[in-house]
């Protein structure tokens, strides 16, 4: 039983029939174009399994794995969209999905890291924020700054706090978020967000089709 979360960007994968198996990682764009698994989620997910869950019900049994309070709220950052679960006293309280405010999020962050040569894991949390609902029409804050004469790597920082303010907005404005996604992995987005944050990481999503498998599997 092939599991697979497959993103724009990356896909997770976890194979439930090896016991010493891990999740691991693939660039997306490597993925063989006849390739199938057998239960999947994510953009891409419907093209490559033969069982596919909507990503909102695998974030959300994702959370009911890995989260054991019963009142929280869980984000997950991709590379193109974001969205969140809220659970209020162990059940689904409301929902949301940002797919187009919330344009190529990520995608837009590991570009910029890659192309200015920079590492958000060192850089400090800029005092200026920049109003970004849009990673891709966002880019453009970046470049009035530094022809204003503002350092790249600060108005890189800046861009990036921007999308982790909108991020937390959109999900309510909450004192606590569960952080799903690679941006888990980002100290300057997850330390740019106003409220406490707790990184789950990348396989979320994949928690949640194990949930599913085992639920309908009766287990």
């Amino acid at each position: 039983m092939i599991l697979a979360d497959f993103g724009t960007s990356y896909s997770k994968f976890l194979d439930l029939d090896d016991p010493s198996s891990h999740p691991y990682i693939k660039a997306t764009k490597e993925l063989k174009r006849d390739l199938k698994v057998d239960l999947a989620t994510g953009h891409n997910g419907k093209r490559f399994s033969e069982v596919y869950v909507n990503e909102l019900i695998a974030l959300a049994r994702g959370g009911e794995s890995l989260i054991e309070e019963e009142r929280y709220l869980l984000l997950d950052c991709g590379s193109r969209d974001i969205k969140y679960i809220n659970y209020r006293d162990g059940k689904v309280q409301d929902m949301g999905w940002n797919a187009e405010c919330g344009a190529s999020m990520g995608f837009t962050i590991e570009l910029l890291e890659n192309y200015y040569g920079l590492d958000f894991n060192k850089l400090s949390i800029p005092a200026k924020t920049f109003s970004v609902t849009c990673g891709v029409l966002g880019i453009s804050n970046i470049f009035d700054a530094i022809t204003s004469g503002t350092d790249e790597a600060e108005a890189v920082a800046s861009f990036v706090k921007g999308i982790a303010v909108n991020a937390y907005r959109f999900a309510g404005s909450p004192d606590k978020i569960y952080l799903s996604g690679g941006l888990c992995d980002n100290r300057l987005f997850v330390e740019s967000m106003p409220c406490e944050v707790v990184p789950l990481g990348r396989f979320v999503l994949l928690a949640g089709l194990e949930r599913t498998y085992r639920l309908s599997a009766g287990e």
